[in-house]
C-alpha cells in the first residue's frame, strides 16, 4: 500500500561519525549506503550498507543491520545493537543530553573547556551549570547561557564565544564538584530566537557577537535588552528621542558568520560592552540580549529558477544550512523549527567493534520511509 506512505532521500559528505537528518515525518524504515566504502574494493572493517526497521521483532531496541567488510576484508553481516540508526522528535521544549564533568577551563578572549571524551562537534549547543571553583571564584557568570561551540580543539577540549579575559574570572581546575555541561539536543525550536550577547564592537556601525547561532538575515530588524552591568545600554530599544514613544531598532546590514552580525546603529559614543561581571553579582544576574522584531527575518526562501518549488526555510542562516521540517513559509514570518527525522549514530558492530556506519569525509546516500501499513 502506498496511499499514505511517505518517502525521502538525500546524500551528504559526513563531517563526523554521526549525523542528524531532519525530515517532515518520523520514518519507520531507513537505508544508508556508504558510497566511499562501496567504491573502495574490500576496505577492511568498513560498512557498505546499513538498514533499520522499527518493526523488527528480534529485539526491543531495533538494532541496525549492516553489510560490510570484516577486519580481514571478507564480506560479512553484522548488527549495531545501540547507537546505530534511530529516530528522534524534538518536541516543543528543550531536551538535554547527559551531564558531563567539566575538568578545567582556560580564560581568554574566547573560553576553552576541558571535558574528557566530550563527543561534541562544532555547531553543537551546550549549557554550563555550577562553574564555581570555590564559593567566590570560578566562571559562574557563564552558567545558564546557551553556547554553540565554535572550535573543537581535540577529543577533550572545546571553545565557546565568551571573553573571560579579566579579573572577574578564575580558571577551573581539578574537576570542581558542581561544574557540569549538557548538550542542548534541539536548540532552535523557533527561529530566529532571542540571543545572549557575548561581545559588542562599537563604531559607525555596530558588530554583535552572540553565544549561540543568531539565525539572522540581512534586513532583519532587531532590538536590544542590555542591563546596566554589561555596558552599552544606549542600544536598548527605548526611548527614541526623535519619535517619542517609538522603539529604537536596528537593522542587520551584514552577517559575518553564524555567531556575528553587523547592525546599522552608530555606536561610536556609546559605553563599551564588558563581561567583567563579579562572581558576587551572579545571583539574579540578567543576560544582555538581542531579539528579532519587525517584518523581515529568516522565515522564508525566495523561489527562483533552479530552486525547489516549495523550499523549506534553512538554518543556520550563515553557513552549513539544514532544511527545517516546514513547508514554504511566508516571507518575513517566524519559523517553527521543531525537528524530527533520524540519527546516524557512532555505535560499533557487535562482532567487529571497529566497524561504524560512517566516518568523517565519507559520502553517504540515504533513503527514509514511513509506510502506511505494516504487517503485525
Amino acid at each position: 500500500m502506498t496511499e499514505y506512505s511517505r518517502m525521502a532521500k538525500g546524500s551528504f559528505t559526513a563531517s563526523a561519525s554521526t549525523a542528524i537528518i531532519n525530515l517532515p515525518f518520523i520514518p519507520d524504515y531507513v537505508e544508508v549506503n556508504n558510497y566511499t566504502n562501496i567504491a573502495a574494493a574490500a576496505a577492511a572493517s568498513k560498512t557498505l550498507r546499513a538498514f533499520w526497521d522499527n518493526t523488527l521483532i528480534v529485539s526491543s531496541n531495533n538494532p541496525t543491520m549492516l553489510e560490510g567488510y570484516s577486519s580481514g576484508s571478507v564480506m560479512v553481516g553484522d548488527v549495531i545493537a545501540t547507537n546505530g540508526i534511530s529516530t528522534f522528535y524534538a518536541g516543543l521544549s528543550q531536551q538535554f543530553g547527559p551531564a558531563q564533568q567539566v575538568v578545567a577551563s582556560t580564560k581568554g578572549n574566547t573560553t576553552s573547556f576541558q571535558v574528557t571524551g566530550h563527543g561534541y562537534q562544532v555547531g553543537d549547543t551546550v549549557i554550563f551549570r555550577g562553574l564555581f571553583q570555590s564559593a567566590t571564584t570560578g566562571m559562574p557568570q557563564m552558567n545558564g547561557i546557551p553556547f554553540t561551540i565554535t572550535t573543537i580543539t581535540d577529543a577533550n577540549n572545546f571553545v565557546v564565544n565568551y571573553n573571560s579575559n579579566n579579573a572577574a574570572y578564575t580558571n577551573l581546575s581539578a574537576s570542581p564538584a558542581s561544574a557540569f555541561v549538557e548538550k542542548v539536543l534541539y536548540p532552535f525550536l523557533y527561529v530566529p530566537q532571542d540571543n545572549v550577547i557575548t561581545a559588542i564592537t562599537t563604531g559607525s556601525t555596530t558588530t554583535i557577537t552572540t553565544s549561540m547561532y543568531h539565525n539572522f538575515e540581512v534586513g532583519q530588524e532587531v532590538a536590544f535588552r542590555i542591563p546596566n552591568a554589561w555596558g552599552t545600554t544606549q542600544l536598548n530599544s527605548l526611548p527614541n528621542l526623535v519619535i517619542p514613544g517609538s522603539p529604537v531598532y536596528g537593522y542587520v546590514i551584514s552577517v559575518t558568520d553564524n555567531w556575528t552580525f553587523v547592525v546599522n546603529i552608530n555606536s561610536s559614543a556609546y559605553t563599551a560592552f564588558t563581561t567583567n561581571i563579579a562572581v558576587a553579582s551572579v545571583p539574579g544576574l540578567t543576560f544582555p540580549q538581542v531579539v528579532p522584531v519587525g517584518d523581515v527575518n529568516t522565515g522564508g526562501n525566495v523561489i527562483f529558477s533552479g530552486s525547489s518549488l516549495y523550499p523549506a526555510p534553512r538554518f543556520p542562516t550563515s553557513s552549513s544550512r539544514v532544511s527545517t521540517i516546514n513547508g514554504p513559509a511566508i516571507r518575513g514570518a517566524f519559523v517553527n523549527n521543531t525537528s524530527q527525522g533520524f540519527i546516524i549514530g557512532a555505535g560499533t558492530a557487535t562482532n567487529n567493534t571497529s566497524i561504524k556506519i560512517m566516518a568523517a569525509n565519507d559520502v553517504i546516500e540515504w533513503r527514509a520511509f514511513l509506510h502506511d501499513y505494516s504487517s503485525p
